[in-house]
């Protein structure tokens, strides 16, 4: 008699920690085949597209292989990580896995997925729920071969009308076709309808070379005769790889923050039409604030610098030209206008340049902004800076003095209209008060979106900051 084992094996696939994200660079490993997971238990880190995130295992088992190494950049949906569950218990809600064994066949009938539906959740333990949403019965239809169903159903879903005669609408061909937002879209500007696709990557899921085929297959003539077919054509040798002297060139894979990085600033400066002013400003009061705040009681432990007043001067500018706290809607054609600022603060860190933001900047006090804006680059620095945090900004402030450059032109966050750079603050010969003396002396620079922001708007926010700036009463009599 044939022991039976009650075990199964669950395959843990890449989620999407971040809205829209399709890849994940897994960078380090915290188990090894063998070892004992928990539900719940951090078992790999991978740097995303925005940040570098923590996977939690949703169930409890023992690994039983790693599907690849570190340094890997995986799709989204695809099994990383295989566990063996005792008891062949389910996975914890809205965990993507899988059994390698085949599953029983069910006693009771399923109830059949939500219409459309086919969204897969966005963080492990989060996401649709588990259990059918229940509907009232619809009434039978007259049968009707499989093919007629799927195809009048996917018309349906895609707003085309079916054909005349009746057919069933099976629950099963109701899903939505499975493919990432970049193929969606090829789709959509190639005037592709997905549901006539067929799907050649694993799971179902349609590829750009399935929708490219598709183009090729509607834009070819039917033939009035057959012809012969042509003689198979030997196919061309592979380029050979191009070679390069290792000792006087190192070549470093764009991925992760830093392709991200790139994409969003070319998308951004041919995009959004820059417009640049520039303003010199003495902050020397400025400088003696900073000091007097240090030794305040209220900003004990807080990080208290010129960042800090000038975060505060720009919130203030907002506040008296509220116009330049919006985005720009293309698909609307629509100017939105934010009454509330997420404070993005550009960072520099090992993996590249990122900009976290300070949720509702503009409601915190200058104690409360000093303790966000410390908490923020200390996170940074450790790499720990989650998605949602660098989601939302509004508008941006990014110093380039830290570096001892003078001033920059800044190019816009994606999404935002307008962005100060910060330039070094250094002592220089000023006129004060009909004499010339040494003044502390910095260069802003405020970079605009032309399309909604004009150049009276542009010049009355920056004039505002540099005036907070030289004479930073003003941040309360302005306030």
């Amino acid at each position: 008699m044939t022991t039976m084992t009650n075990a199964s094996v669950r395959e843990f696939k890449m989620p999407d920690v971040g809205e829209g994200l399709t890849e994940a660079e897994i960078l380090k490993w915290y188990v090894q085949p063998g070892d004992t997971v928990t539900d719940g238990q951090v078992v790999c880190e991978v740097e995303t597209a925005k940040a570098a995130v923590e996977l939690p295992i949703p169930y409890d088992g023992v690994v039983r292989a790693l599907h690849f190494p570190e340094g890997t950049t995986v799709d989204v949906g695809t099994s990383i990580i295989a566990v063996e569950v005792a008891g062949g218990a389910a996975p914890a809600a809205g965990a993507p896995a899988a059994e390698t064994e085949p599953a029983p066949a069910p006693q009771e009938p399923q109830e059949p997925k939500a219409e459309g539906s086919g969204r897969q959740p966005v963080l492990v333990g989060y996401g649709v729920a588990t259990s059918a949403t229940r509907r009232r019965p619809r009434k039978a239809a007259p049968e009707a071969p499989a093919g007629q169903a799927a195809v009048s159903v996917q018309a349906e879903l895609n707003g085309r009308t079916p054909a005349p005669e009746p057919v069933a609408e099976p629950a099963a061909a109701r899903q939505r076709p499975l493919a990432k937002p970049p193929v969606r879209k090829l789709a959509k500007d190639l005037g592709i309808d997905l549901a006539t696709v067929i799907p050649t990557g694993p799971d179902g899921i349609i590829t750009r070379e399935d929708v490219h085929a598709a183009v090729s297959a509607t834009q070819a003539p039917e033939p009035e005769v057959q012809a012969p077919a042509p003689a198979p054509v030997a196919p061309a040798a592979a380029p050979a790889p191009v070679s390069y002297d290792t000792a006087r060139e190192t070549r470093i894979p764009v991925k992760g923050v830093r392709k991200a990085t790139a994409a969003a600033m070319v998308g951004s400066a041919f995009t959004a039409p820059h417009v640049t002013e520039f303003v010199t400003v003495d902050v020397t009061r400025t400088m003696k604030l900073v000091e007097e705040l240090k030794e305040d009681k209220e900003f004990s432990g807080l990080r208290v610098n010129p960042l800090l007043l000038i975060a505060k001067a720009l919130l203030v500018a907002i506040r008296r030209n509220p116009e330049i706290n919006a985005s720009w809607d293309e698909a609307a054609q629509e100017i939105v206008v934010k009454h509330y600022v997420n404070l993005g603060i550009a960072a520099a860190t090992p993996r590249g340049l990122i900009v976290p933001n300070i949720k509702d900047a503009h409601a915190k006090t200058l104690p409360q902004l000093a303790e966000s804006l410390g908490e923020l680059v200390s996170t940074a620095r450790e790499g720990k800076t989650s998605p949602s945090a660098m989601q939302g900004g509004t508008v941006t402030i990014t110093n380039v003095g830290v570096f001892g450059v003078d001033t920059g032109t800044p190019i816009l966050n994606p999404g935002e209209s307008a962005i100060l750079a910060v330039g070094a603050i250094k002592p220089q010969p000023w006129v004060h008060k009909g004499k010339v003396k040494p003044r502390q002396v910095t260069t802003l620079a405020l970079s605009f979106d032309h399309r909604l922001v004009d150049g009276e708007l542009g010049s009355k926010v920056l004039a505002d900051v540099a005036a907070i700036l030289e004479q930073p009463k003003r941040l309360i009599t302005w306030a």
